[in-house]
């Protein structure tokens, strides 16, 4: 894609529609898109709600200027596509501008520079999860060019966001992230995202290594996935959509995603919404740091690099760990008692039923946080889901077949939405709870099936298989309510 100012044909309203002297007029209100967020449990894109940002004009060229120079670092990852995903700490990293990212993305293979190492040919590059306030220094006016507040969060704007721009076949890895749900705004070029919904983790082989806090990687390759080796993941539920510029993509909370660059310049915007499930989920990811760190540190104190990403880059100290998991614990225990007189009774009902069935407190307080809140959220996710339309899209199940082993950019223009099978996903979310137990009892099935077959050699316990099994997501919930059960004593 040629740089400088962009216009999308395909998603920005023919001249003098929908606007008013000048202004245009945007199909959600803040209110009514923030209802949307907050209710909705499928990925969904916004149409037609940025169209009067500056940012939509931010193209790695305009940025490359705005930096004047400024180093920023990039991930290098190999374009080939093996069936091991490619962490960051597998990826060799380079300083260097702008300006000579976009040279060295024209093909031009320098041979001197940042650059010099990495022929175009056969690498990406990808400068991801870059802060607008470390990015951007003291140039705060750019901060207004990102406006969540249309989305109904009043003051957010550039200063909560984070920069992503890649060459062609950036990625990251499959992974969900602990906190928050995530908008998604695209700046430049187009994004292939691949979703999975919370229920499918079983299916998505989750680890903790290499570590991030927040951040709960899969061991499969999405685009290449090794059935034979991860044979549940056949059962996993791919939504797959691309993400257009000037578009903002919805992603739930604990959806998991890989996201891949299919044009040559990728820009993306993004921010993360905080969410009342997050204060369990920071006891969740300190408990994870705990042992963490604990365990793999006692294996080998001098190798941090082979099992912290790169982006971790915090003290992990035992006494600093355990500092972190009481701040967490603390700040769960202070929103308990400024909760509502409703919510605390919710939970005090939830805790009896839990002592009747003894130490069963598997999704205990997935219940204490929607428990009394599904009546009133029913219908506000009827009119959500009643409000798909051009301007408000759902990312839904999709019958695409895997890409082949010889790459993983899939072909096509990029203004499909919908699986081919047209499946709704948002009918995934009404048994929920009964469909994990089913998947469970599934996954262990597998499991007992997978081991019988396996050589001696393989059945060596190593730290990173115990860790994987510790530090479960379904196991640190679990962790997590009895730790905070057992403090529990203010009410």
């Amino acid at each position: 894609m040629a740089a400088g100012p962009r216009a999308t044909a395909d998603t920005a309203p023919a001249a003098g529609a929908g606007e008013v002297e000048g202004e245009h007029i945007k199909p959600f209100t803040p209110e009514k898109a923030k209802e949307i967020i907050m209710s909705l449990q499928q990925p969904a894109i916004f149409c037609n709600m940025a169209v009067d940002w500056p940012a939509q004009h931010w193209t790695a060229e305009h940025l490359s200027e705005v930096l004047h120079g400024k180093q920023i670092r990039f991930r290098m990852g190999m374009k080939r596509t093996d069936t091991v995903p490619q962490f960051e700490t597998t990826c060799g990293y380079v300083e260097a501008t702008l300006e000579e990212f976009l040279t060295w993305n024209c093909d031009q293979s320098p041979l001197s520079g940042p650059f010099r190492d990495y022929d175009h040919s056969k690498f990406w590059a990808y400068a991801d999860y870059k802060y607008f306030v470390s990015l951007f220094g003291d140039k705060t006016d750019i901060f207004e060019g990102v406006i969540w507040s249309d989305f109904g969060f009043p003051g957010r704007n550039g200063r909560e966001s984070t920069l992503w721009i890649g060459s062609m076949g950036a990625h990251t890895p499959c992974h969900l992230d602990s906190y928050g749900c995530n908008l998604v705004f695209q700046v430049q070029g187009r994004k292939r995202w691949h979703l999975f919904p919370p229920e499918d983790t079983p299916f998505l082989y989750p680890t903790r290594i290499p570590y991030e806090e927040s951040s709960v990687f899969s061991k499969i390759n999405v685009v290449n996935p090794d059935l034979k080796r991860f044979p549940r993941f056949c059962k996993a539920r791919r939504h797959m959509v691309t993400l257009n510029p000037g578009q903002v993509l919805f992603v739930p909370r604990h959806w998991w995603h890989y996201v891949e660059s299919i044009d040559p310049v990728t820009v993306s915007i993004n921010s993360w919404i905080e969410l009342e499930e997050d204060h369990q989920a920071r006891v969740e990811e300190a408990i994870t740091r705990i042992l963490v760190c604990a365990l793999k540190t006692a294996e080998d104190p001098h190798n941090t690099r082979a099992w912290l990403n790169p982006t971790e880059v915090e003290e992990t100290s035992h006494e600093v760990n355990c500092r972190y998991l009481n701040r967490a614990v603390s700040a769960l225990f202070d929103y308990y008692r400024t909760s509502k007189v409703v919510e605390i009774q919710a939970m005090r009902t939830n805790r009896e039923h839990m002592k009747k069935e003894g130490l069963n407190v598997h999704n205990h307080m997935e219940m204490e946080q929607t428990g009394g809140q599904d009546l009133s959220l029913g219908v506000v996710k009827q009119e959500a889901a009643s409000l798909f339309g051009p301007d408000l899209v759902p990312v839904i199940l999709t019958s695409e077949e895997l890409p082949s082993k010889t790459g993983s950019i899939f072909e096509g223009d990029g203004k499909d939405f919908v699986g081919e099978d047209g499946e709704h996903s948002g009918k995934l979310h009404c048994t929920k709870r009964q469909r994990m137990m089913s998947k469970s009892e599934d996954a262990i099935v597998e499991q007992n099936a997978s081991n019988s077959n396996m050589a001696p050699s393989q059945t060596l316990i190593s730290t990173d298989d115990l860790l994987d099994c510790l530090l479960n997501p379904q196991v640190t919930r679990i962790v997590a309510q009895l730790l905070i059960q057992g403090r529990n004593l203010w009410f």
